[in-house]
């Protein structure tokens, strides 16, 4: 019978991965994510959880060892956030070009520099295009669920991709919510078996993975993983279906919130779109017609999902917890754009960088700014800037 837990995000992600049969696991500690290596090299040596630790001297190892522990044919784990997730660049893209299937939780913390242990999506967003699903989580109860969902999703062999499941460092890794486990029966029966689908590694039959090819194959490879990403997006349906009938939650790629007559909409992600949906609806009760998208599923985007939730609304207004430096917006800023085209006005929005607070006063501003905008601009808001930036640590002494 599922009970309810008092889990933090990080709890929730170890409750998760020790609960989908996992047997290998490589992670190396960094803040805000240490708590998730911590607790299962814990679970390992007391033997609550069955199965092997890895101690690493970098997260690039812990990527590479969880990589070749998985080609053998089981499910191996590891996590991280921010530099660490940097450090793992290469190995991100060795997994998902092998097209082996594992899912790794994503603690979202700024980039260096300046240093920051805070929260804001730059991390992953610098990973976006390196192969791996992205799931961006709303609330503890969310990266548990998410994470059983990666897995069913990422070892499908239509998609054979693997995923990360990113949430906020310390808004959700450190945040005590209630959340509801199933019993591990049904945890195991959801997720399955992991099958080896693709290549693994044998010593009584050896071969080579990963080895250098020709111009003839290459782009035919990245083809095939076009089409994983392709496939993911009806699977997810497929898997979210099974899970509301298992588990009773419902879990969308995209979430609209009152967007059904909503003539502005506001379009984020993690954990300040509860903040966003708060704000909704605050306005609704003043007689606004006002909804949210929460994008949960970043990669792959689900464009004609965003465009048919956003097709009735005049106004989209995009939040984007990453700066998108040297681009005419944030990452998904863009995404939103290309999906819903310019027929309306949409305006992009940066905020919430190096941990600062998205609160309601910082969704109003970017509501009143959309609501007074004449049209499209590709020219963010940093909606959240103290009002002199230039004058806090300044460089550009003579601009």
């Amino acid at each position: 019978m599922a009970q309810y837990k008092m889990l933090d995000g990080n709890g929730a992600a170890v409750q998760a991965v020790s609960m989908a049969d996992v047997k290998v696991v490589a992670a190396y500690p960094i803040t805000p994510q240490s708590p998730i290596a911590e607790k299962l090299s814990d679970m390992i040596a007391r033997k609550t959880m069955d199965a092997q630790f890895i101690r690493v001297e970098s997260e690039h190892s812990a990527l590479s060892c969880a990589l070749g522990a998985q080609l053998t044919g089981i499910r191996a784990a590891t996590a991280t956030a921010s530099v660490g997730l940097a450090l793992m660049h290469e190995i991100c893209n060795a997994v998902s070009g092998m097209r082996i299937p594992m899912v790794m939780p994503v603690v979202n913390r700024a980039l260096a520099s300046p240093w920051s242990l805070w929260c804001d999506h730059q991390d992953s967003m610098a990973e976006r295009d390196s192969g791996w699903l992205q799931f961006y989580c709303e609330n503890v109860q969310e990266i548990f669920d998410l994470m059983l969902m990666a897995y069913k999703v990422a070892e499908h062999e239509k998609v054979l991709l693997p995923a990360m499941v990113c949430f906020d460092g310390f808004f959700l890794s450190h945040s005590m919510q209630k959340v509801l486990v199933p019993e591990q029966e049904e945890v195991r029966e959801f997720v399955g078996p992991y099958q080896k689908k693709n290549f693994w590694l044998d010593p009584a039959d050896p071969v080579f993975i990963n080895d250098l090819i020709s111009l003839e194959e290459f782009t035919e490879m990245k083809y095939q993983m076009m089409k994983g990403f392709e496939a993911a997006e009806k699977v997810f349906a497929d898997a979210a279906s099974e899970f509301e009938s298992r588990f009773g939650r419902k879990l969308q790629m995209l979430e609209g919130y009152r967007t059904e007559d909503a003539e502005t909409i506001l379009v984020g992600m993690g954990s300040m779109t509860g903040t966003m949906k708060h704000f909704v609806n605050e306005q609704r009760k003043q007689g606004s017609k006002v909804g949210a998208v929460k994008v949960t599923c970043f990669r792959p985007f689900p464009a004609k999902q965003m465009k048919a939730l956003t097709q009735n609304a005049g106004r989209i207004a995009v939040f984007d917890r990453s700066a998108g430096l040297g681009t005419m917006g944030g990452p998904l800023f863009h995404e939103t754009l290309s999906a819903v085209g310019s027929h309306m006005i949409i305006k992009n929005y940066i905020g919430g960088l190096g941990g600062r607070d998205v609160s309601p006063a910082t969704i109003r501003r970017m509501y009143e700014d959309i609501l007074s905008a004449k049209t499209t601009s590709n020219v963010p808001v940093w909606i959240d800037a103290k009002e002199h930036p230039m004058e806090i640590r300044e460089v550009l002494r003579y601009v």
